[in-house]
This record gives structure tokens, sequence and C-alpha cells, in this order.
């Protein structure tokens, strides 16, 4: 009999450390289920989500290790939500989530011998990456020390009244050949595939760019979709600002992990050359309905595929950008500011209590 697995979660910004979670999950089973919470569950517990609810399954559904997703998933986990859906047991990052009152929402499924946990991804959590949009200058990726602006930001994000919790702070993430390859597909391209190439920040990795992504994949019988990704200053250079709100590593791993990308080139020339198509036999090559900023020296960055006749605009049917993304965040900043520091304080005695009861036993 096949192993089905339980993961749940508000998935509101899902970003790599929510789909390493469920990778991990997956690799602990033969089928992923994957509850998600609605809206109003949310803003009960925790604060109003950035996404809809609708828009929080689409991106979960478009995690490759995620085989059904659960819409509505109740807030706290149960096993009879585990038997509705005839799962075994429920994954959870060893991280601890609480109610609006404080109670672990694992106890029942961790007392039954239900629970299995796995890593947290070090060095990105949603905190984090809403402090990072909280920072709407060019210093970003000059010299932080100097920027007021970042300064003050730190000491509202990832901050309770006293202490620091590992959970919520904000730390570095570190990238290594191992995450690559855990998240790569692995998959060449085999005859009869269409090599399509699209090309970009993928900046926050969201919505927008999976709605684009399903379109392109929609347009062959047999896709084989490579995603060329910007390096931080080029992107840089053609968005401004503090872009982009993750680096390169963190991108390549949020891209890496949707369904409808088989391959990604890290740090792809921002001019899609004859050399890149060649080498990679590309068939297609798609951009979306936004701005195509011109090369440094002016030129279309999309010029010899045009010449080829290989080039295609796909319409995603979103208007959701990176940019409407930091706005939903910057407007709900007061809210998000104090979910933060709540969520701190709340993790920060907990972990009190278990280093109480470790001194007890002692």
């Amino acid at each position: 009999r096949p192993v089905r697995v339980w993961c749940d979660g508000c998935y509101d910004m899902v970003h790599y450390g929510h789909s390493n979670q469920l990778r991990q999950a997956r690799a602990m089973g033969d089928y992923l289920i994957v509850g998600v919470h609605t809206d109003e569950e949310i803003a009960k517990h925790k604060g109003p989500p950035v996404f809809t609810q609708e828009e929080r399954y689409k991106m979960v559904q478009a995690i490759k290790w995620v085989d059904e997703i659960a819409p509505g998933a109740p807030y706290v986990t149960t096993l009879e939500t585990l038997d509705k859906y005839s799962c075994d047991f429920c994954v959870h990052g060893d991280d601890i989530t609480l109610t609006i009152d404080g109670k672990d929402t694992y106890e029942e499924v961790k007392t039954a011998g239900r629970y299995r946990e796995c890593k947290r991804t070090q060095g990105v959590s949603t905190t984090d990456l809403v402090g990072r949009m909280l920072l709407m200058t060019k210093a970003h990726h000059s010299n932080i020390d100097e920027d007021l602006d970042y300064r003050k930001h730190t000491d509202n994000f990832g901050k309770g009244p006293k202490g620091h919790s590992p959970w919520t702070g904000v730390s570095q993430f570190l990238q290594t050949s191992q995450k690559i390859i855990q998240f790569a597909s692995g998959k060449e391209p085999e005859p009869g595939d269409t090599i399509i190439y699209v090309a970009g920040a993928f900046d926050l990795f969201h919505v927008g760019h999976v709605d684009f992504l399903e379109k392109v994949h929609q347009l062959a019988e047999k896709p084989y979709i490579i995603a060329g990704l910007h390096f931080d200053q080029e992107v840089n250079r053609y968005k401004g600002k503090n872009y982009p709100i993750m680096n390169i590593h963190e991108r390549t791993l949020s891209v890496l992990a949707c369904r409808y990308v088989s391959e990604v080139v890290i740090g792809a020339p921002y001019a899609v050359t004859a050399d890149l198509l060649d080498h990679f036999r590309v068939t297609l090559v798609c951009h979306g309905m936004t701005e195509v900023v011109p090369d440094k020296d002016g030129s279309d960055p999309y010029e010899e595929p045009k010449r080829r006749g290989i080039f295609q605009l796909v319409d995603s049917g979103s208007n959701l950008t990176t940019d409407l993304i930091v706005q939903r965040i910057i407007k709900n900043r007061l809210e998000f500011e104090a979910r933060n520091q709540k969520k701190e304080a709340k993790e920060l005695a907990v972990l009190e209590a278990m280093r109480r009861l470790e001194e007890e036993k002692h």
C-alpha cells in the first residue's frame, strides 16, 4: 500500500523553504497531500495573508513534489483530517506553530504517534523576505551598514521586546551544490521534446510567474522548459530600487521547485544569444507581456530569436508582478510588524518553557 503523507500550512508567500519542506515530506512516503488554510482561518490565528486562498492553492499545486492539495484545511491538524484523506502521518518543520491561544497545533497527531519532523531550511523565512521588501533603496547591493533605513527596519523585524527567536529571526541563506541537486529534476531533454527558453529575474517567485510558466508549458505536447535567471547586478540594472529581493541562489531554488520547469541557467546572459540558442537547441523563446528593457548598449535582448522567427509573446492572464506584491506588503506593513512581534513573543515563551522543562529533567 502506498504511504500517504500530509502537510499543511498557510503557504502565504511561498518560498524555497516551503518547497524544501514539501520535498522532504514527499521523500518520506509515496503520495503527498497538502492542506492549505483559508484566508479566514489565517486572519483569525495570524493576521491577514498577503495572497488570497485561490492564489495560494495555485502556488502550492505548482510545486513539483505535491501530488494533491486539500483546499480549506483546518488550522489545527487533527487525526480526523489525517483519516479523512487516508494519510498515514503528517510532516512539519522543526519550528513551532501555535494557535491564537498559544497551543501547539500538532499536539493531537504528535500524541497519537502520527507526526514526523523535517529540517527547517536555514536562512529564509517569510518574515525575513517581508523585511527585505521594506528596504526599497538601491543601497541593498552596495553597503548595507551605512543604510539607516535598513538599520531602522532591522529593529522592527524578527525581534520581540527582548531575545531573539531562531525561527522568526533574519538569517542568511548559504547555497550548496547539494541543495541544487536535491531540487533539480536531473532530466535531459528527450527526442521529440520542444525546448522552450524563458528568461527573467523570477524574483519572489509568485503566482504570476506560475501562470506564465503554465501557459508556456501548454504550448507544446512535450515541453522542456529552460529558465534563464539573470545575476543580481543585472536585475538591479533593469529593475532598480533594491531589486532583486532574493539573490540568484534563492531564485534558482524557487524556480527549480516549479513543476513546469525542467532546467535553470544560473546567471544567464541578458541578451538571448545565438550561442545560447544553439547550445541548448532551443525551439522556441517566450516572454510575458511585461516590458522588455533594452540591453546596456540599447539593443533588443530578443533580437536573435526574433531574427530566427522563434520568439513568442505569451499572455499569462495575470497582472501580478513582484512590484505589486511588494506594494501589498508595504500597505500591510504595520499589521505585519505587529504580527511578527506577536509571533516572536509566542515563540520565545515556548522556548523558555522548553528550556525550563529541560532544566527540571536534570
